[in-house]
């Protein structure tokens, strides 16, 4: 994989390490930035090597926000376009075959929380801090979070964050449902790595359907939702990988899948 200006990509075991590198800056997002993250993200999405995504920031944060001074000098026309460049970078997360777990070391602010949320879930540092303090520049977040936030964590406490624009510690961000774990933050990256190493090992077609419907089926009528899983249950059995699962299975031994 070529290499990025602001960020970094490392693979191993099937997963792949996303990092924000940016760390004297916070890791603030520019355009620069968004368009380096979709394009590493929809490069992943076509190996077929990645089974699972870790995406982290280097340094203390991992991402404090869009860069403020950038955005100070935009026009209504290039702040569109600047949220759209934020909304293809979490559009491009949320439709990788793969799963993907933010690590949060640090601060989790603006575009930094909203691409977290962007991921399957979140592992967080005690150290972690996460808010939508958009309002307090007389904007409001772009890149989909008051979407986002409130299909996580309901409309109450969405728009109670937002219209406060109050920053919540990690804690309070399990106690509400924003995050899936806290760790001590030296066991961060090793806890988040078990998970993603432990996903790595099953049948990358059948996680790939379960993120598929998962994701399509949390915003239409259960009935609808119930038979794009019934679909997406039938399609398997058509695949290499159902057959070498069911049989290792009656064998008594680990499946060897190969995505097919």
């Amino acid at each position: 994989m070529s290499a990025y200006d602001t960020i970094t990509v490392e693979q191993s075991e099937g997963v792949a390490t996303l990092t924000l590198n940016r760390p004297d800056k916070l890791n603030a997002l520019n355009e620069h930035v968004l368009i380096e993250l979709r394009a590493a993200i929809l490069t992943l999405s076509h190996d077929r090597g990645v089974h699972a995504l870790i995406f982290t920031g280097a340094g203390k944060a991992f991402a404090a926000g869009a860069d403020i001074a950038a955005m100070s000098e935009m026009s209504a026309p290039t702040a569109k376009a600047f949220a759209d460049a934020g909304q293809a970078v979490a559009e491009a997360l949320e439709s990788a075959p793969f799963p993907a777990i933010a690590a949060v070391n640090g601060f989790a602010l603006g575009g930094g929380c909203e691409l977290a949320m962007a991921c399957d879930f979140i592992h967080a540092s005690e150290k972690a801090k996460f808010g939508q303090p958009e309002v307090n520049l007389g904007v409001i977040p772009g890149f989909g979070g008051t979407q986002r936030l409130a299909r996580r964590v309901g409309l109450g406490r969405a728009r109670e964050l937002c219209y406060t624009g109050d920053i919540i510690g990690a804690e309070e961000a399990l106690r509400i449902g924003l995050v899936n774990a806290v760790h001590a933050p030296d066991d961060l990256m090793p806890k988040v790595r078990e998970v993603a190493k432990k996903i790595a090992t099953k049948g990358p077609l059948a996680i790939a359907q379960c993120k598929r419907v998962i994701g399509r089926g949390a915003d239409v009528p259960l009935e609808r939702a119930s038979e794009l899983e019934a679909q997406a249950f039938a399609l398997l059995f058509g695949t290499t990988d159902q057959r070498e699962g069911m049989r290792a299975f009656l064998e008594k031994r680990p499946a060897k899948f190969t995505g097919h």
